[in-house]
């Protein structure tokens, strides 16, 4: 039995050392950012100003931070439809942020975006620069921040920690509405 597991652990070598099919990594896997998608969040929001029915802005973000996703699409229904325009961004700590903008109705923006109820609770406030942004629940242990610039409804959300989440909160903040 001892000649039989001898053989077998000779060939599983030479199997992997042939395929190079196995890495030791006590840390957990590595991840190349550089692999993540990317997006041209510019681009989109531009293309997302000339057709949506309210301002979209497009935030100056931190050196580093790469555009990996941008989307489109309905919240509400009836009087208070609209679209939420969406960019993602990867940071450079690795962490996710991401911005929408709507012209839709603050609560159906906030359960579209979380995940959540349709009436979901806040749960506290967090103020950048003299901008009150309400905090909610969001999506796997994700936070939320929603504010109200100039009657768009903004939400900032992802894995990032709560400084980037200020970065990009104030970035909004900052951010001229683009040309429609």
């Amino acid at each position: 039995m001892v000649g039989a597991v001898v053989v077998l652990l000779l060939i599983i070598g030479a199997v992997l050392a042939f395929f190079g099919g196995c890495e030791f990594s006590p840390g957990g896997p590595a991840v190349d950012p550089e692999s993540a998608p990317s997006a041209d969040a510019s681009g989109e929001l531009r293309q997302a100003a000339r057709s949506a029915a309210f301002p979209v802005r497009n935030p100056d973000v931190p050196d580093g931070w790469r555009p990996n996703s941008a989307s489109t699409s309905a919240v509400g229904a009836g009087a208070t439809a609209s679209v939420v325009v969406r960019v993602g961004y990867l940071t450079t700590g690795g962490a996710f942020v991401q911005l929408s903008q709507s012209g839709g109705d603050a609560g159906e923006v906030v359960a579209t975006e979380t995940g959540q109820a349709e009436s979901p609770e806040a749960t506290g406030t967090v103020d950048v620069d003299g901008v009150t942004w309400t905090t909610y629940a969001g999506r796997r242990d994700e936070d939320a921040w929603v504010a109200d610039l100039d009657g768009v409804v903004v939400l900032v959300t992802g894995s990032a920690e709560e400084a980037e989440f200020r970065q990009l909160a104030k970035a909004a903040q900052e951010a001229t509405p683009l040309a429609r």
